[in-house]
């Protein structure tokens, strides 16, 4: 899979792609990011050797700033509104890298707003950095809302009331509220958050890969009722059982110790080793 883009740059290793936002001074998303991320999200859909994605920015004060204003004005709005049956093409893009059969991080190093807020709320983990992440739904001062999934997807994330104070109130949400109230994931300092990301990236690419996709969709199946979700639930880890990665790598946790008094202390290490393949 090649990955050609101007303002993102990707790379490529042991089953993990990393890439860099770089469109100065803020990043913006202009209708060319735009463009750039919606192809993105498409490719890293359909690369089969990815295990995890992780979007970046080459610009520490700014993950995303938010949607071109400009680009919103020259909107068409010569017709009435109509409600559509089908996504959008910015809902659409965020819903394929929350269902991806990837695991999706943003590495949120600064300001996120707008509607890089609601592609990062799109992804699987968000990890900020203590005392510089900041999250900034500003539309409502704008006469708009935010459009791009975040009026569904924060109240899910943060709850109804939280939702309604930061998108009513427009005002930023700190890293260390964000973290308490489950915008982010984790927060770290600014020289510790680049590697955690990158060791919890290359633990999870290092499973077997069918275990990771089916877990992934799983966990999406909780969107279902629960009986429905408990149904997916078994269907999925029957079909791993059928799987000989699945009975190698039992075998190997029963062989290394798993199921020991000893081995279950460091259950933890137990399962990096199967990572490694020991």
């Amino acid at each position: 899979m090649a990955y050609n883009y101007k303002l993102i740059r990707v790379e490529k290793k042991d089953r993990i792609a990393v890439a860099t936002v770089d469109a100065p001074p803020i990043n913006i998303i202009t209708t060319e990011l735009f463009t750039e991320i919606m192809q993105l999200s498409l490719d890293v859909e359909a690369d089969d050797g990815l295990a995890v994605f992780i979007l970046r920015s080459a610009h520490p004060d700014f993950f995303l700033a938010h949607f071109d204003v400009g680009a919103i004005l020259r909107f068409p709005i010569g017709t009435p509104a109509e409600r559509s049956p089908e996504l959008n093409t910015y809902h659409a893009m965020c819903e394929r890298f929350r269902t991806m059969a990837k695991v999706t991080i943003a590495q949120i190093e600064g300001r996120v707003g707008g509607g890089g807020s609601e592609l990062a709320m799109s992804f699987d983990l968000r990890y900020g950095v203590k005392g510089k992440t900041r999250i900034n739904q500003m539309e409502v001062p704008l006469g708009i809302l935010p459009g791009g999934t975040g009026t569904q997807r924060l109240p899910r994330l943060i709850g109804r009331g939280r939702a309604i104070e930061v998108i009513l109130g427009a005002d930023d949400l700190d890293a260390e509220t964000a973290e308490r109230w489950g915008y982010l994931d984790r927060i770290f300092a600014a020289h510790e958050i680049g590697p955690w990301v990158d060791r919890l990236a290359a633990r999870i690419a290092s499973f077997p890969i069918e275990a990771i996709r089916a877990a992934k969709l799983a966990v999406n199946a909780a969107d279902l009722p629960l009986q429905q979700g408990l149904l997916e639930e078994a269907y999925l880890f029957q079909t791993l059982l059928r799987n000989p990665s699945a009975q190698r790598n039992m075998a190997r946790f029963l062989a290394n110790g798993g199921q020991t008094r000893e081995g279950e202390l460091k259950v933890n290490d137990l399962s990096a080793a199967l990572g490694r393949g020991d």
